[in-house]
C-alpha cells in the first residue's frame, strides 16, 4: 500500500464522519425546533383558552340569572359590552397565533368558536334590550328566546374552546381531533 493512500484513508473517513455528523446535527435541530413551535403554540392556546373561559364563566353567570329573572336585564349591560370586547380582542389574538401545521385546524376551530360566542353576546344583548321595553306578549317571548339561546350558544362555545385547547395539549393528532366532527357529519 502507498504511503499517501495510508495518509488520505483516515482524512477521508474523518471529513465522512464530520459530514455524517452534520447531517445528523441539522435534523435533531429541525425537530427541536419544531418541538419548541408546537409546545409554545400549545402553551398560547391553553393560556388564551384559560382567559377566555374566565371571561365568558363571568357573563354566563350572569345571563343565566337574567333568564331565571333573579336579576334585572339591564344590569348585565356593561358586563355584556365587556365581554364583546374581549371576544374581539380573543378573536385578533387568536388569528395571530401561528403552530405547527398539524395544529392550524386548531386556530381555525378558536376563531369560529369565537365567532360563535360573540354573535350569542349580541343576541343576549338584543333580547335584554327586548325585555327591558316590553313586559308581556309576543315581543317578551321573543326577548327570553333570544336570551335563552344566547346563552347556550355561549356555554357551548365556552365548552368548545375548552374542548380544543384539551385536544392540542393532550397531544391527540389532527384525525383524533377531527374525531368528533367526523362523527357529527355521519
Amino acid at each position: 500500500m502507498p504511503s499517501w493512500l495510508s495518509l488520505v484513508l483516515p482524512i477521508a473517513a474523518f471529513v465522512l464522519l464530520v459530514v455524517v455528523f452534520a447531517i445528523v446535527l441539522r435534523r435533531t435541530g429541525r425537530i427541536v425546533s419544531l418541538t419548541r413551535e408546537g409546545d409554545r403554540f400549545r402553551r398560547s392556546v391553553e393560556d388564551l383558552s384559560g382567559r377566555i373561559d374566565t371571561s365568558l364563566g363571568g357573563v354566563i353567570d350572569r345571563i343565566d340569572a337574567v333568564r331565571r329573572h333573579q336579576v334585572p336585564p339591564e344590569s348585565i349591560s356593561d358586563n355584556l359590552a365587556a365581554a364583546r370586547d374581549a371576544v374581539e380582542k380573543y378573536e385578533a389574538e387568536a388569528a395571530r397565533l401561528h403552530g405547527p401545521v398539524p395544529a392550524e385546524d386548531v386556530r381555525a376551530a378558536l376563531l369560529f368558536e369565537l365567532e360563535r360566542a360573540g354573535r350569542a353576546l349580541e343576541m343576549v344583548a338584543h333580547g335584554c334590550e327586548l325585555l327591558a321595553t316590553s313586559r308581556s306578549g309576543y315581543r317578551e317571548l321573543e326577548a327570553q328566546t333570544a336570551v335563552k339561546r344566547g346563552y347556550l350558544n355561549a356555554l357551548h362555545a365556552r365548552e368548545a374552546i375548552a374542548r380544543h385547547a384539551d385536544d392540542l395539549a393532550s397531544g391527540r393528532t389532527m384525525d383524533e381531533r377531527r374525531w368528533l366532527s367526523s362523527r357529527l357529519n355521519d
